[in-house]
Parts: structure tokens; sequence; C-alpha cells
């Protein structure tokens, strides 16, 4: 089976560039592996708390994201200590921090 997705670095710097455009700041807090390392977002929603979200495929290999806690805001050390945790169990793992109130980001797939 070929596959044809871009290296994870170069579709990370993408998407950073259009939230570049659109004035959101966003923040690579830790490189993996540049060409299949996995993303996690911290998703800083500044008095809101934040929300992490876990790249996966679903079962057709489309792109979706796992949310932790439910999706539910959580203070930023919690969630910070929650992407020590996924670090120390995959050392390949990106993480994208993003400082939007409305907590948008540019990645496609739907939160599952």
């Amino acid at each position: 089976m070929e596959d044809d997705r871009l290296p994870t670095e170069l579709w990370i710097r993408a998407h950073l560039r259009r939230l570049t455009a659109d004035a959101i700041p966003a923040y690579v807090m830790r490189k993996g592996s540049p060409m299949g390392g996995t993303l996690l977002l911290k998703l800083n929603q500044l008095d809101l708390g934040c929300r992490v979200l876990t790249q996966a495929r679903d079962p057709d290999g489309r792109l979706g994201w796992l949310a932790a806690k439910s999706g539910a805001f959580m203070p930023e050390p919690d969630a910070d200590a929650y992407i020590a945790r996924a670090v120390a169990r995959d050392p390949d793992l990106w993480v994208v921090e993003i400082e939007d109130r409305q907590g948008r980001h540019p990645f496609e797939g739907k939160v599952m």
C-alpha cells in the first residue's frame, strides 16, 4: 500500500502559515518525527482554559481528532501535564499550541 500523505513537518508548516495569515498566534512547542509523527494540538482559549486534541484517523483513513477529557476545558497546567504524559509515551509526537479565544485551528478533520 502506497502512502501519498505529506511529511508531517511540511504539513504542519503549511498550516502554521495559514494561522499567521489569519493573525492567530501558534507555536511549535515540540518537534517530533519530520516524516510521520502524530500531531497534538493545545488550543489555548485564554480565559476559558485549554482543550487538547490528538490527531487520529477514522477506519477509512480520514483525518480526525480525539479530544482529551471529552473536550472539556482544563487549566493550562493540567493541559501541559496531559501533553507531557503523551510525549513520554510517543517520542515522535509533535505539539502545536494555538492561542485563540474562539478555539479555531486550520487543521482538517472533525473531532471524534
